[in-house]
């Protein structure tokens, strides 16, 4: 072992000063910076570990309220389209309503109007009839050439009018 010393020229008494020396500076080093660094180290590890937790668990609320928020959407939909149907049914009743009482006032209109025309009609016809009656008295007046008697005349009149009808 001496030569292995002698060959490279190592010195005994300054190789236990480096090491001591190595040895505070490892202590000191140790407690003043590689302590805290370990320290804030784990820390770190263990708030990066926490938020990752902490992810994880957002993660399966927003899962949770995104299946929440389909369900609830369907839910929608499904109402929706139940009022839809309720408004349209509500619709086609409204507007079976409005013909009915359309066709009913209609109904009502031409009731009212043959009416008139009944009543018209029969007023015209008797306009028609005592103007015919007078023209044939005037015509028999005529061909006779004199003036009939008022039995003559009303029995004359009378056939007239039977053979009219």
């Amino acid at each position: 072992m001496e030569s292995l010393i002698s060959t490279f020229h190592i010195d005994l008494s300054l190789l236990i000063a480096q090491m001591i020396n190595f040895g505070v500076v490892f202590i000191v080093l140790y407690f003043l910076i590689f302590k805290p660094l370990f320290k804030t180290t784990g820390d770190r590890a263990a708030r990066i570990e926490k938020s990752l937790e902490e992810a994880k668990e957002i993660e399966e609320r927003l899962n949770k309220t995104k299946a929440e928020e389909a369900k609830l959407i369907q839910i929608a939909k499904q109402n929706a389209a139940k009022i839809i149907e309720a408004a349209d049914k509500q619709a086609e009743q409204r507007k079976n309503e409005l013909v009915e009482k359309a066709k009913e006032e209609i109904g009502t209109l031409i009731n009212r109007e043959k009416a008139k025309i009944q009543v018209e009609k029969a007023h015209a016809l008797r306009e028609i009839r005592g103007e015919v009656a007078s023209l044939i008295t005037l015509s028999w007046q005529k061909i006779l050439g004199e003036k009939m008697n008022k039995q003559t005349d009303e029995k004359l009149v009378a056939k007239v009018l039977k053979q009219l009808n």
